[in-house]
């Protein structure tokens, strides 16, 4: 299935390549650059429905497991000093969403938003240490109902300008259900307490909601 951050994009680059196909084939006929095109912007239109592909899946909060936020590669695994919503030290775990993988970011766990906030920014390479706290990023901490509180940032890349987000303070979420969705290659990051048990590590590949990041203590 189709992602629903994909169906307009999809419709619009589909009627586009068919009116290019169709013109070319009017005017050049059925010549070997028109057949060319015609493979290449097959190829595209097959790479933009790969992208928004939409897997159906779900996972269930069992008293602090952590579960990947995203499909990727995990490039940090590091305590670090958290400067936007703890202002302490936090173990921060990073995953890279490539253009191959899913781009659906999913709450990793159950609880309540206790705080939002959208920040403008630049358009590092999403694997740059500075990334983090330089590009555009969504920022959600969701708390749970042990009162532990997990911060999660979707943070735009150098390819990905666009960051849509469905959270919002005080809404109360289920592990599993949709935090958003990034265009074209990025990054999440996840910050946990510091006395979680880590589960995974730098060069990992993770699938969202099916690998499990840390066990809160």
């Amino acid at each position: 299935m189709i992602h629903r951050e994909g169906i307009k994009i999809s419709i619009l680059v589909f009627l586009a390549l068919a009116v290019l196909n169709i013109l070319l084939l009017l005017s050049a006929g059925s010549s070997l650059p028109v057949l060319v095109f015609l493979v290449v912007s097959s190829v595209f239109m097959v790479f933009i429905l790969y992208f928004f592909r939409d897997p159906k899946r779900s996972a269930s909060f069992n008293g602090g497991t952590i579960y990947s936020p995203a499909d990727g590669e995990v490039v940090v695994v590091e305590k670090t000093y958290e400067e936007e919503y703890f202002k302490d030290r936090r173990i921060q775990v990073s995953v890279f969403m490539s253009v191959w993988n899913i781009h659906i970011n999913w709450f990793p766990v159950a609880g309540l938003l206790s705080y939002y906030k959208y920040h403008p920014g630049k358009y590092l390479v999403a694997r740059h240490p500075k990334s983090s706290t330089l590009n555009e990023r969504n920022t959600a901490v969701i708390r749970t109902d042990e009162g532990k509180e997990i911060l999660v940032r979707q943070i735009a890349g150098a390819v990905a300008r666009r960051i849509i987000s469905y959270a919002e303070k005080d809404k109360k979420v289920s592990a599993g259900d949709e935090m958003g969705f990034i265009r074209f290659g990025s990054r999440v990051d996840v910050f946990l307490p510091p006395d979680s048990k880590i589960l995974v590590r730098p060069g990992q590949k993770v699938r969202g909601l099916h690998t499990t990041l840390a066990e809160l203590s």
